[in-house]
């Protein structure tokens, strides 16, 4: 499994820790889906099956590549009607940025948001 790695800094050097791309999208997703506006964030085929399936996929809607040390997060949603898309989307990135970086202790370069549908209410 691919890793982040992060020196952990306490006076002294007991070693590293290892954040794998995985975590950092559920951390992600779980900071966007807070944030006004969001309706849920979009899987994608393989995202439905397995919630079909019962399988509660915590990264759905996330992709997390590292290069040359920066993180970069694309985050797929969809929008509920009536909301001001640019706000949200400025909202999630900062949202999802700030924990993440709280969290792993590891700078995100970009987060880059993807408004797939928009959720329209039946009346």
């Amino acid at each position: 499994m691919a890793g982040n790695e992060v020196t952990v800094e306490n006076g002294e050097h007991l070693g590293t820790l290892r954040v794998t791309d995985e975590v950092i999208a559920i951390i992600a997703g779980l900071a966007a889906v807070e944030v006004d506006g969001v309706y849920s964030m979009s899987g994608g085929l393989s995202g439905g099956i397995a919630e079909v399936l019962g399988i509660k996929n915590l990264s759905k809607g996330i992709k997390v590549e590292t290069r040359a040390g920066k993180i970069y997060i694309n985050i797929y949603i969809i929008a509920e009607f009536g909301a001001r898309i640019p706000e949200v989307a400025w909202n999630i990135q900062e949202k999802v940025k700030k924990t993440v970086e709280r969290m792993t202790g590891m700078k995100v370069a970009e987060a880059n948001i993807h408004v797939q549908s928009v959720n329209i209410p039946r009346e």
